[in-house]
């Protein structure tokens, strides 16, 4: 190798500088090599390099790399022309040749703004064997001495001279022979099947064989630098072209390689067994995959004895070779393996377990798990429940507790120890959790009848409810709301479900997710690929999430051979935050090859400075720092590039890419030292550094000078790419999600998704506030969420932020604030709120949504007690944030109430499956299978007016006559037709109960509010009762009586049904197909008079003007009135509630927008 090197340092140094001619010769070649042609012929034209990079270098090596015997040992001459076959003389450029070594010409010898034509060359070699020659050839020197070292092998050389000065002399100038090195005094065990062992016992040598390779990064990316080692000693590193030349290894099948590059994964090869003298090896490299965790340690309660285990589940390549166990932030020295085994547990082993796990990939902490350890003699769960608080029906007023409301108690749903087996398992096979154990039938008294509530009286250790995680919604654009149609979703590079033709879709998230990431790609190419990490319920249920995606921009035709500008900024009338410059003869093919042509270039820029972009947003922002820690990132605008051949439309890649970032945008002077340049792994979520911007300033134009931040990149396999800068002034915000303005404990909704958008600092501080830096979801629990936010400590208004709500779609209403602001509504105390400076959207503009709020995030003053207790907590006061009391400061929302009220006699919370009871009377009969059944109803009145469901058990021998549960609401005014209204009736569906023994067929009655006559029952319907025995006696034409059927009949019979494993998705669609009276469609707008099943006609007695279901709450209801509501302000929210169906689908994240119209 170090001979072959000289040889190419000799060349160089006799290399000739073209100015005047188009032909090299050897050096050793007679003066006119005209006389001698016909004894020689020029070889074909090669191209193996492009002048991209550090220039076109042409070299003998690398195209007999490609072409081997195309040509001859010793080249005559060199001739050398562009591609557009200009003579090399021609071209004006600085170059230098050797016919022994290439043809090369470097881009930095060429002035600025000027790079290296794309050269081809040619050699003159001897035709054949057929030629004359003169051997006039001086006596061969002396020997050389022998290089070789102990038990090497090596090569002694000597040399001869032509002396003829005219003709050619035939055979080498140089001839070689084997040499031996002195034997070694020291034995070795390894033993060659061909060649010889070296001399530090570790590898066979050929001398005779050469091994050639090509090396690749991922994408196809030349791969220069590249280490090329053997038994842990280095043979060489890769040349420019990805190129690297290992003479003396045997290709004897045994020989391994490790080949390792920066940012990609090592890479063991072996050398092919041949029989050849030259083996050629071609390596594609795949890039570093960073440690992510793939499941983190499971919560686990013990008694004292026992045993238990705490698994660190990480993923990389390589894969992580230490790991560190954490107990309550204080390192076990002594435990060092992947599974942490805890024996003989004693209360002082209670606590946080986190792993963090360490590699050549990087390092990565798990969530912490908490150990639950219990007395031996105490109860694992609390036999005595919680308080929860239900609202009775209207007429059901206590006066024993002057109350509406109505304690059924509840037991947490924390785990416990159950029935463990000895295994050690880093999740437990089953799992136990505090539930209902007994449960005690009350009757409470009503006007006019008995009610029956199952009031839970004692708690107890059993099996968790088997629930499911779901994540549904709809993928539309982000500018107008087009579906994306049939477009493809991945996770983790599979492709796992496709969108609707409205752009809808529904996964189930697999079991231990800790990071549900989902790609989704529209497969028209109108949008970009766009990568969500989202927030789902892990102790099961719905999620709804409405995934915004930008529009792909138009594709502008570049050419490959030139240098391309393309500018990143979408908001008109304002300077490009950055541009990306992307040199001549940078793009490839995904197999490696240097891609020339046209080249259709989409770079699509999601520009923070346009605040409605903000919902689509890449990922979640986030990133693993070097001690393993997820961390926030601000941004400065993400980019999307496609580039694709102009006639193949096959993807390209581009290397050598140079970003400038303009540091005017950059208002945070902090910023500019910590600018860095990220891409986004599609299968983690996670952002990963690309490298940094360096600070150099610029001329834009003749005058003009500028600043800009500089960065290089390579464009691979990955496509977004994000300007971002890490921040360390974290917060967290506290927000809670009610079912109505009650505001009360029992009435939080869990599942809905805050979203909070950070905005860059206010006037005054370090910039304006034109741009918001980050954007992040939080899915509420029993306890409400704490959304992550940028803070800051000196001033109040550094940062602000928008928070909103969304709950299936539908838009949450914040608390107002204005004409008069409310600390007890809003649920922050002053001055703390005076500080905040609390601002609903419609706070100047009474047009603008109810649905968003903003505030000053004012980090809490550890001196200050008022700010001590939320509704923002430090960073590192999460875990106060999530376990904060009720009375505990939050901001609130709320869900904009209809007219309308459920009652169950067991209880039971929608929002959370795992409060499920096993009960014959429960209104879901089986968890994660729920069945939503509707009945539509028409009613010809001038007023809207109150139906109720009585649900009763009607066959089953265990619920016979017993309440299953009500359902009131009041008719919707058919906006058409004056007089008639409708109303879509829940009702509790046929079926089997909790033990799938036997189905029940439930008595449902219907009964209007005031004076009524039954007009009318769809004959289809009334048929199918008639012929599905028994048939339910309706006497009464004040109401209507059937047992409900067990089939799921349509709308030709005014009977809607649908099972989904998510309740409130279930009665979503029922409702929707029950307004717009066909089985398969949905509508917002109430259709009286299709799929109708039943019509009654009412007296002119107008209802009040409050439901009949509040009245008594209005009048009486101390609880109810305590948050200070007015009569006027609860008939505008019933009217508000009127008409909610009537809407549109609310846009979920803009919150500035302006109120959606209703639709009539």
């Amino acid at each position: 190798m170090l001979l072959r090197i000289l040889l190419f340092i000799v060349g160089i140094s006799r290399a000739t500088v073209f100015s005047a001619q188009g032909l090299w010769r050897s050096e050793d070649s007679s003066t006119s090599v005209t006389h001698s042609h016909d004894n020689y012929e020029w070889t074909t034209w090669f191209n193996v390099d492009h002048p991209g990079g550090r220039g076109d270098y042409e070299q003998l090596d690398a195209i007999r790399f490609y072409y081997r015997a195309k040509v001859c040992e010793t080249p005559r001459a060199l001739e050398a022309r562009t591609t557009d076959w200009l003579p090399a003389r021609e071209t004006g450029e600085k170059v230098h040749a050797d016919p022994t070594v290439g043809f090369w010409c470097l881009n930095e010898e060429q002035g600025s703004e000027r790079n290296c034509s794309n050269y081809a060359v040619r050699f003159l070699c001897p035709k054949g064997n057929s030629l004359n020659f003169q051997d006039t050839w001086s006596p061969w020197s002396d020997w050389g001495p022998c290089p070789a070292l102990c038990g090497q092998v090596g090569f002694q050389i000597r040399s001869r001279s032509c002396s003829s000065p005219s003709m050619l002399c035939n055979g080498p100038k140089v001839e070689r022979k084997e040499c031996h090195g002195p034997e070694c005094l020291t034995d070795c065990s390894l033993h060659c099947v061909m060649g010889k062992v070296n001399a530090e016992c570790d590898t066979c040598m050929c001398d005779e064989h050469i091994l050639l390779g090509s090396v690749r990064g991922s994408g196809g990316l030349i791969a220069e630098g590249a280490a090329i080692l053997g038994s842990n000693k280095l043979h060489t590193l890769t040349d420019h072209n990805g190129h690297f030349r290992i003479p003396g290894l045997c290709p004897d099948g045994n020989t391994t390689l490790t080949i390792r590059l920066q940012g990609h994964a090592t890479l063991s090869v072996i050398v092919p067994k041949s029989s050849e003298r030259t083996t050629v090896l071609s390596v594609q490299l795949k890039r570093t995959e960073k440690l992510h965790v793939l499941s983190n340690p499971a919560s686990k309660a013990r008694r004292e004895g026992q045993t238990t285990a705490f698994c660190c589940n990480v993923a990389g390549t390589p894969q992580p070779d230490k790991y560190q166990w954490f107990h309550n932030n204080s390192l076990l020295e002594t435990k060092s393996e992947s599974t942490l085994v805890l024996k003989d547990l004693h209360p002082d082993q209670a606590g946080e377990y986190y792993c963090k796990a360490s590699g050549q990939s990087g390092a990565i902490k798990t969530k912490a798990a908490m150990l639950k350890i219990i007395d031996k003699n105490s109860y694992s769960c609390n036999p005595k429940p919680e308080s929860h608080l239900i609202r009775l029906p209207h007429d059901c007023y206590q006066n024993s507790t002057n109350s509406i409301y109505y304690d059924v108690g509840k037991c947490p749903s924390s785990t416990c120890v159950g029935q463990l087996d000895n295994g050690i398992r880093c999740k437990d096979k089953v799992t136990y959790c505090c539930s209902v154990a007994k449960m005690e039938e009350m009757h409470l008294t009503c006007q006019g009848y008995q009610l029956p509530a199952k009031v839970v009286t004692e708690c107890g250790c059993q099996k968790c409810v088997d629930t499911k995680a779901i994540v549904h919604g709809r993928a539309v654009a982000a500018d107008n709301g087009e579906p994306m149609r049939f477009g493809h979703i991945f996770m983790n590079g599979v492709r796992i479900s496709r969108t609707g033709y409205k752009g809808t879709f529904t996964i189930h998230v697999p079991p231990e997710t800790e990071r549900f990431v989902l790609t989704f790609v529209d497969n028209m190419n109108n949008f970009i690929n766009t990568t969500k990490v989202l927030p789902f319920n892990a102790k099961g249920g719905a999620v709804y999430h409405e995934i915004k995606l930008l529009r792909k921009k138009v594709p502008v035709t570049i050419s490959s051979l030139e240098t391309n500008t393309l500018e990143l900024g979408e908001v008109e009338g304002q300077e490009p935050v950055a541009h990306i410059q992307i040199p001549p003869n940078s793009f490839y093919k995904e197999n490696g090859e240097v891609f020339v042509g046209d080249v259709n270039a989409s770079v699509t820029f999601l520009d923070p400075r346009d605040v409605s972009t903000a919902a689509a947003a890449q990922s979640d922002l986030n990133f693993v720092g070097n001690e393993g820690d997820t961390l926030p990132l601000r941004t400065y605008g993400m980019f999307s590039v496609d580039f694709r051949g102009g006639e193949t439309d096959e993807p390209l890649n581009a290397g050598e890419v140079k970003v400038f970032l303009d540091s005017a945008q950059v208002t945070m002077p902090e910023h500019l030292g910590t600018m860095k340049l990220w891409s986004l792994n599609p299968d983690t979520g996670l952002w990963e550094e690309e490298g940094s911007l360096k600070v150099e300033k610029k001329s834009r134009g003749k005058r003009e000078e500028r600043t800009f931040l500089i960065g290089n990149m390579e464009i691979r396999e990955r496509r977004l790419f994000n300007l971002d800068v890490p921040e360390n002034r974290r917060c967290y915000v506290k927000v809670r999600a009610f079912r109505g303005e009650r505001f009360m404990p029992s009435e939080q909704v869990e599942g809905v998704v805050m979203s909070l958008i950070n905005m860059e600092p206010t006037a005054g501080y370090s910039s304006n506030p034109r741009a918001w830096g980050r954007f992040d979801s939080v899915i509420t629990g029993p306890n409400g969420a704490c959304l992550p936010a940028f803070c800051d400590e000196q001033k109040a208004d550094a940062y602000s932020a928008y928070v909103m709500a969304n709950l299936g779609g539908e838009e949450l209403e914040a608390v107002p604030s204005t004409p008069k602001l409310s600390p007890n509504l809003i649920g922050v105390p002053q001055p703390y709120l005076g500080r905040l400076n609390y601002r609903r959207t419609d706070h100047e503009n009474p047009r603008l949504k109810k649905t968003a709020f903003s505030i000053n995030l004012a980090k809490p003053s550890p001196n200050t007690a008022e700010e001590a207790n939320g509704p923002v907590y430090a960073f590192e006061k999460l875990k106060e944030c999530e376990e904060a009391p009720f009375s505990a400061a939050h901001f609130r929302f709320s869900r904009v109430e209809g007219d309308h009220y459920d009652y169950n006699t067991v209880p039971f919370n929608e929002d959370d499956p795992m409060s499920w009871t096993e009960d014959y009377l429960s209104w879901w009969p089986k968890p994660m299978e729920y069945r939503a059944c509707y009945i539509k109803v028409k009613t010809n009145t001038p007023h809207e007016i109150n139906v109720r469901s009585h649900n009763m058990g009607g066959t089953h021998p265990k619920t016979v006559g017993q309440l299953y549960g009500l359902r009131d609401i009041r008719s919707i005014r058919d906006m058409e037709q004056t007089g008639v209204s409708a109303v879509c009736l829940e009702f509790k569906c046929s079926g089997m109960l909790y033990d799938q023994e036997r189905v029940d067929r439930t008595l449902v009655k219907v009964i209007p509010q005031g004076s009524c006559k039954r007009d009318h029952v769809n004959p289809l319907l009334q048929e199918y009762l008639v012929n599905h025995l028994p048939l339910a006696v309706n006497n009464d034409t004040n109401e209507f009586t059937m047992l409900a059927p067990l089939d799921p009949l349509g709308h030709n019979y005014g009977i809607y049904t649908v099972t989904d494993q998510d309740p409130r998705t279930a009665k979503e669609i029922a409702l929707g197909r029950c307004f717009d009276g066909t089985s398969d469609g949905t509508s917002r707008v109430m259709k009286s008079n299709e799929g109708v099943a039943l019509t009654f006609t009412c007296g002119a007695r107008e209802v009040t003007r409050q439901s009949v279901f509040q009245a008594l709450q209005s009048s009486q209801g101390q609880i109810a009135t305590s948050v200070g509501r007015s009569e006027g302000r609860q008939n505008r929210r019933r009217q508000r509630a009127n008409t909610w169906r009537n809407s549109q689908r609310h846009s979920t994240r803009d919150p500035k927008g302006r109120a959606t119209k209703n639709r009539s």
